[in-house]
């Protein structure tokens, strides 16, 4: 909204003074890092307290944790706060033009109503059992049915991988030496777009390649195409492969988020040092320069994606006043959900999907831990009889809680090990 008005002030018949700063990226990203972490400081309050006095507090399951009964009666669906903070920042100072800034505000807006509506339904379930008088016991069926979640997650996987398939506007660079096209042979001359650039005072010509392919770790030419894992005659349908790889890694990106939220501050913190990976990975594959340095793919209009994103890391930063321990505010599912989906969007639209393992290490171990956790119990269960674990108890963090560490010591050791992991995906961008 700000950067169209902003935009038609700069025209040749107007020329306000001071409008032509919107035109600067990075100023337009300073703005929403501060914009989003005014919202969640300032205006979270406000939002506490609406849901205090609407009663919308935590229920809390009788775990054996330490301290778990403190936390009785918190505030939750603290996530709307979270999403305010990064889709108004976007809405103002985003050219709403681009499809990257759209689908990205469509994952966040989508994805917080999926969680939006399981929160309800448990504080639904809370006001029920109240009502009839007998004593309320958190249960997972209260809230929304998994296959509706499941569903939900699908549905914008498909949206998602179909938009970043289909869309014209969505293409990585290729440059032509010599009539040939570098990196890449499935790029048809047919109303290809060709574009002359001049870099380091040198033109050099680049195509517009729609091709779904991705960066790929530790390997020399670092790229992959999903339609090499296809029959050569099967190739016309690699929408529907590079689909069902969108549609499972959002899905499970986002559940990784909602398990990881579970002490406070924990998910908060590990998302906003995953978002700021995210951003270097959009900044220098948006780069000309960068890009070739590293010899990654050149993907262009990436640079507005960086507004969205310093909204998304201001806002988790943000929230980490109250969310950190001991919480004022919960996320809910809300806010796990949201935070998830949106990883799993960024990382998808800068191509660095196949690295989603390294740089979202904590969510991908507390997934395992649940799912090795199950498995095992019931596997034992059928064999011996009754049932055993390999953990004190998953996910992972209520493992360490249950040794006796601190909650807000593993919330800091998991951001450390996020750190590290960040670090480790940045540099197989060079180490191959």
């Amino acid at each position: 909204m700000l950067y169209h008005f902003f935009d038609w002030l700069t025209r040749e018949e107007i020329r306000f003074p001071g409008s032509g700063l919107f035109q600067f990226i990075t100023f337009r990203v300073m703005l929403a890092l501060i914009l989003s972490l005014v919202i969640t400081t300032v205006y979270g309050k406000r939002i506490i307290g609406f849901l205090q006095k609407k009663q919308l507090g935590e229920t809390v399951r009788d775990l054996g944790l330490a301290g778990e009964q403190q936390k009785k009666g918190t505030p939750t669906m603290g996530g709307i706060i979270l999403l305010m903070a990064i889709i108004i920042p976007t809405i103002l100072l985003a050219n709403l033009d681009k499809v990257y800034i759209r689908l990205m505000l469509l994952c966040t807006v989508w994805m917080g109503a999926i969680g939006f509506i399981d929160d309800y339904l448990k504080i639904r379930a809370k006001r029920i059992a109240k009502a009839k008088g007998i004593e309320y016991k958190k249960s997972d069926a209260d809230g929304l049915a998994g296959r509706f979640k499941i569903f939900g997650q699908v549905m914008l996987g498909i949206i998602v991988g179909a938009t970043l398939y289909f869309n014209q506007n969505v293409v990585v660079k290729r440059e032509v030496i010599n009539n040939n096209i570098s990196g890449i042979s499935d790029v048809s001359r047919t109303n290809a777009r060709f574009d002359t650039v001049v870099v380091d005072g040198k033109k050099r010509v680049f195509v517009d390649a729609k091709s779904v392919i991705t960066t790929i770790p530790f390997v020399k030419n670092h790229e992959f195409n999903y339609a090499r894992l296809l029959p050569e005659n099967w190739r016309e349908y690699t929408y529907i492969l590079y689909i069902l790889v969108v549609i499972f890694i959002v899905t499970a990106v986002s559940n990784g988020a909602n398990i990881t939220d579970g002490l406070d501050g924990l998910a908060t913190g590990v998302s906003a040092i995953i978002g700021i990976c995210l951003g270097i990975f959009a900044y220098v594959s948006g780069n000309i320069k960068f890009a070739e340095y590293l010899n990654i793919m050149y993907i262009p209009n990436l640079g507005e994606l960086s507004i969205f994103i310093a909204a998304f890391v201001g806002a988790c930063i943000g929230f980490l006043w109250y969310n950190s321990y001991p919480a004022q505010v919960f996320m809910g599912d809300t806010g796990s959900l949201a935070l998830g989906g949106i990883i799993a969007a960024l990382a998808i639209i800068v191509r660095k999907e196949l690295l989603i393992p390294i740089f979202c290490m904590v969510f991908l171990v507390e997934n395992l831990s649940v799912m090795i956790q199950v498995s095992y119990f019931k596997y034992t269960k059928r064999k011996y009889g009754e049932g055993r674990r390999v953990f004190l108890m998953s996910p992972l963090h209520h493992h360490y809680q249950k040794l006796g560490y601190h909650e807000s010591k593993i919330a800091v050791r998991f951001w450390i090990v996020t750190i590290l992991s960040v670090a480790m995906a940045i540099v197989t961008l060079k180490l191959r």
